[in-house]
């Protein structure tokens, strides 16, 4: 009796952990979306973004709220599954709406709610009819190609800067350098379980170099688009990627019954309406200005 108690009190406090998390990353989206809003517009895909970002105190809290929400979301993983913390980060997006039409006075309407909802949904489909968690791991080559390929696809926005790209590519830039953060996290756990200490100093090289990326693109995103607009689309960019390369990075495989297959697609396609809803706005849509207004 007191076993199936203390697991399910385990399971409880995992479950708060995870809303703790989801409720400080929006709040920290928020805070660092104010203040990257206020920096200088020539800053914009450039490092000098983050020097002068943080020596400010709101933004500096804000960042604070996001390392808060990863402790949180660690811890909450050790007594609950993926399959449940997933979706209960994604509930974060209805704080997120709150907190942007609140404190940054964002418009948030009918557009953004349909949006959020759906990509709520999507994403608890795709994380439960999703690959269960596997310990194997792809072959060195195979590691290779798709962090490599990743992280070109992420570099694009920095290679178009001069011909200011559009905002949308920045967007997905952060996204996608996130979850190469991630993906290289869970290699550089792996890694200290054996005793690789050589290929830990390369993952944990890897997650460095993505994280100044991710959060230079993330930052300038703030910077021209809705946070309300960017953020889901740089969350939901993270989860479909760590979905779909679940089968590829660790040998996990998805569930080959026909229901679960169309479930998949289903889940997919309500998040790329989600996630194209928020996209296609004049704000997110619009190429990157990077010259002060005069």
């Amino acid at each position: 009796m007191s076993l199936y108690g203390g697991v399910g009190l385990a399971r409880l406090l995992g479950v708060a952990c995870a809303l703790g998390a989801a409720l400080l990353y929006s709040t920290g989206a928020s805070l660092q979306a104010l203040e990257a809003r206020r920096a200088a517009p020539e800053d914009a895909l450039r490092t000098t973004l983050l020097r002068h970002l943080i020596v400010r105190p709101v933004w500096l809290g804000g960042t604070l709220c996001v390392f808060g929400g990863w402790l949180l979301q660690t811890s909450s993983l050790t007594t609950v599954p993926v399959t449940v913390v997933q979706p209960i980060l994604a509930l974060g997006l209805i704080a997120l709406i709150v907190i942007g039409s609140r404190l940054l006075g964002e418009d948030v309407g009918r557009r953004e709610v349909l949006a959020t909802v759906a990509i709520i949904v999507g994403v608890v489909g795709l994380v439960l009819l999703g690959p269960s968690q596997s310990r194997d791991q792809a072959s060195p080559a195979v590691l290779a190609l798709v962090i490599g390929g990743l992280a070109l696809f992420a570099l694009v926005p920095y290679a178009l800067r001069s011909t200011k790209p559009q905002l949308v590519l920045i967007v997905l830039s952060a996204g996608l350098s996130f979850a190469l953060c991630g993906i290289a996290n869970s290699l550089l756990g792996k890694a200290f379980d054996e005793g690789k200490w050589g290929w830990l100093a390369v993952w944990l090289g890897v997650i460095v170099a993505g994280a100044v990326v991710a959060l230079v693109g993330e930052m300038t995103a703030f910077q021209r688009a809705p946070v309300t607009h960017a953020f889901p689309v740089i969350l939901v960019t993270q989860i479909v990627v760590a979905v779909g390369l679940a089968p590829v990075l660790g040998g996990e495989s998805w569930n080959g019954a026909p229901l679960a297959v169309v479930g998949m697609a289903a889940s997919l396609a309500v998040i790329i309406v989600g996630a194209a809803l928020l996209v296609g706005t004049s704000a997110v849509g619009a190429p990157l200005q990077t010259e002060s207004q005069t």
